[in-house]
């Protein structure tokens, strides 16, 4: 999953990455409006939070911006405002939760999670594909009971896919979410091809079908027939 941190307090930022990045998040922070307006129009994020008071901006602007776009991202206002102005302000854009500050990262962390089912796994808390179930809060998979031994990045390469079923994934979009802005390092896409291969292999291994596609020339596809 993949997490835009928008906070311009240091510390808190780092505390929020840190934590996050330990639950199994591919964490990137903009301490600002501009960096993180740049960040918001390049890439694509499962979840970004927002702090409304930004050297440079409010943070109610950015939710407008991502509304405009009509992005699926999932939407939470972090903020020491308390009031009700601006929690209803934030909500009424198109906000999805308000956490006023100071709060618990274990808290962030369980809502942002509740958000991510919502939005992406119709509420469930663990998503069923014929011969495999997924249990995104356990980053487990098994595929007729037995359990499918993933790397992390194999296994965020899978729910993206489960994510994005029936839906052509370009060889650029599989980076970015998989590496964030590092997605650089990548030598000539070489490595999704590897990591594509080995969770065919295993999957098959356990008896599971093999309904990763190759689009050619466009990229990759998980089917769900």
């Amino acid at each position: 999953m993949k997490v835009l941190i928008i906070e311009d307090n240091k510390e808190l930022s780092q505390s929020m990455e840190a934590y996050l990045q330990s639950e199994g998040y591919l964490c990137e922070v903009a301490m600002d409006f501009d960096s993180a307006e740049e960040k918001i129009g390049l890439y694509s994020y499962d979840c970004i939070l927002i702090d409304i008071g930004l050297p440079g901006g409010s943070g109610l602007e950015l939710v407008q911006l991502l509304k405009n776009k009509r992005s699926q991202t999932g939407i939470i206002i972090i903020s020491a405002k308390g009031s009700v102005d601006d929690r209803i302000a934030g909500l009424d854009l198109g906000s999805d939760d308000y956490l006023p500050k100071p709060f618990h990262l274990s808290e962030l962390s369980a809502r942002m999670k509740a958000l991510i089912r919502r939005k992406n796994f119709e509420g469930n808390t663990e998503i069923r594909l014929e011969e495999m179930h997924i249990d995104p809060s356990a980053q487990r998979v098994t595929i007729n009971g037995q359990e499918l031994v993933l790397t992390k990045k194999e296994y965020d390469l899978l729910l993206y896919f489960v994510m994005n079923k029936n839906r052509v994934l370009t060889k650029n979009s599989i980076a970015e979410h998989l590496w964030g802005d590092n997605m650089d390092q990548a030598d000539e896409f070489d490595f999704i091809y590897t990591h594509i291969k080995n969770l065919r292999k295993k999957i098959i291994e356990k008896g599971g079908k093999d309904r990763l596609e190759t689009v050619y020339g466009m990229g990759y596809k998980y089917s769900s027939s």
